[in-house]
């Protein structure tokens, strides 16, 4: 079952049907540049982020959708049958006004700034979606967003299941008693790893995992020597799959500054989808639940009480994992492929409980 369709289930308990919501007029949004925005007609929006494309999908606004970024991958199929305005800090101020949009919906950080600024002087109203990485951040994006739409009551059902997830995430996080050691690798180029620090989605998704941001010292993502490596001492690497620029398990334990560390030793590395691990949308508690499953194997048979009503029960692909953490999957009856229990999602009686 796809999110799309969960929240659709939600949407039906709150007591509206997705297709019939009446199109805003007149709505004030304040923004990320700390701006009153007035919204006259949401009926066309271009969308800029992956975050807020779920959302907008989500809350059963697909049909509104004029054109995406190439960030906005899920859900996959749909996504992709829309207008694509390029790479959300690369867009260019006529791809995006080309649709004819009646609002743009733009993460915080999208660009060039150039850009930015002509969209900002036409006519169409332009709100920047703030991205604060973490839970309070995410129920936010979904009010705005919602709000944006004149959908609050959507927003306000939606963020009752987000909100649901990641008490069920802190249930699970709680059975944790020794976290390990997680360093998020962007890029090793030519031996030169781009780590992540603090105040970053990676830190952030490591940390709703239930485990420790290898790196403390920095905050971003920086490109760290063989020592800081080392000093680090990470038990785990993490990385997302990028196609050809994905980071590659084996190069990593043949790194001569991680061939020093409990990473080579125990071949521990995790690669997941960019847009699932660091998105922050609907769908991040589901991401930190299989995070923490593949960092803590015994933690599985809890975790198929975790029934995720934002996202879904698809595992990871996992390039490579420690012989001790697959045995550790063996006996706990875990493997790759989650048990059916862990897919199911959340009811739509209990997801959602507003009334009209």
């Amino acid at each position: 079952m796809t999110i799309c369709r969960t929240l659709a289930l939600s949407a039906a308990t709150c007591g509206f049907l997705l297709g019939g919501a009446a199109i805003a007029a007149g709505i004030t949004v304040h923004d990320a540049r700390n701006r009153d925005v007035t919204i006259a007609d949401p009926a066309r929006i271009v969308s800029i982020g992956g975050a807020i494309t779920e959302i907008l999908y989500a809350l059963g606004f697909e049909d509104r959708l004029a054109g995406v970024d190439t960030t906005s991958l899920y859900p996959a199929a749909r996504a992709r049958d829309k207008p694509n305005v390029g790479y959300m800090r690369q867009l260019s101020a006529e791809g995006v006004l080309g649709l004819n949009p009646s609002l743009v919906l733009a993460v915080q950080g999208s660009g060039p700034k150039e850009t930015m600024d002509v969209l900002e002087a036409a006519k169409v109203p332009l709100v920047l979606v703030p991205e604060t990485f973490s839970e309070a951040g995410l129920l936010d994006k979904i009010k705005l967003v919602g709000h944006a739409m004149g959908a609050d009551k959507r927003a306000e059902c939606l963020t009752a299941v987000v909100t649901d997830d990641l008490a069920q995430l802190r249930e699970l996080r709680a059975k944790v008693t020794k976290p390990v050691r997680v360093m998020f690798v962007m890029s090793l180029l030519n031996g030169r790893a781009m780590a992540a620090g603090q105040k970053t989605a990676a830190n952030e998704i490591i940390a709703l995992a239930g485990a420790v941001n290898a790196i403390d010292g920095y905050d971003g993502y920086k490109i760290i020597n063989d020592e800081a490596i080392v000093a680090a001492k990470p038990d785990v690497v993490l990385s997302i799959q990028r196609g050809k620029d994905s980071v590659d398990a084996e190069a990593v334990y043949v790194h001569p500054a991680f061939a020093l560390t409990p990473v080579a030793a125990n071949k521990t590395f995790i690669s997941m989808e960019g847009l699932y691990l660091l998105g922050f949308g609907p769908r991040t508690a589901a991401a930190a639940r299989d995070l923490s499953i593949q960092l803590y194997p015994a933690l599985a048979p809890q975790a198929e009480k975790f029934k995720p009503g934002g996202g879904h029960g698809k595992l990871p692909a996992v390039t490579a994992l420690s012989d001790s953490a697959e045995r550790a999957k063996q006996r706990s009856g875990y493997a790759l492929r989650p048990p059916a229990s862990l897919t199911r999602h959340l009811p739509a009686r209990r997801a959602c409980r507003l009334r009209r």
